[in-house]
């Protein structure tokens, strides 16, 4: 899995699961300076409510 990905699935979705999220703060020290600001930009819009917690069917 990768940030790009997971930031496509999930805009597109509106939804980001909670094993997403670990993946995330599992693999934020490796990440990029461009994957950094993408992990960045998923937490403000789950800020804003236009990301929301859940689980995809």
């Amino acid at each position: 899995m990768g940030i790009g990905k997971l930031f496509l699935t999930s805009i597109s979705s509106g939804v980001i699961t909670l094993d997403e999220l670990k993946w995330i703060a599992k693999n934020q020290l490796s990440f990029s300076r461009c994957e950094q600001a993408t992990a960045l930009r998923i937490g403000h819009l789950m800020d804003l409510g236009q990301l929301n917690l859940g689980c995809r069917l």
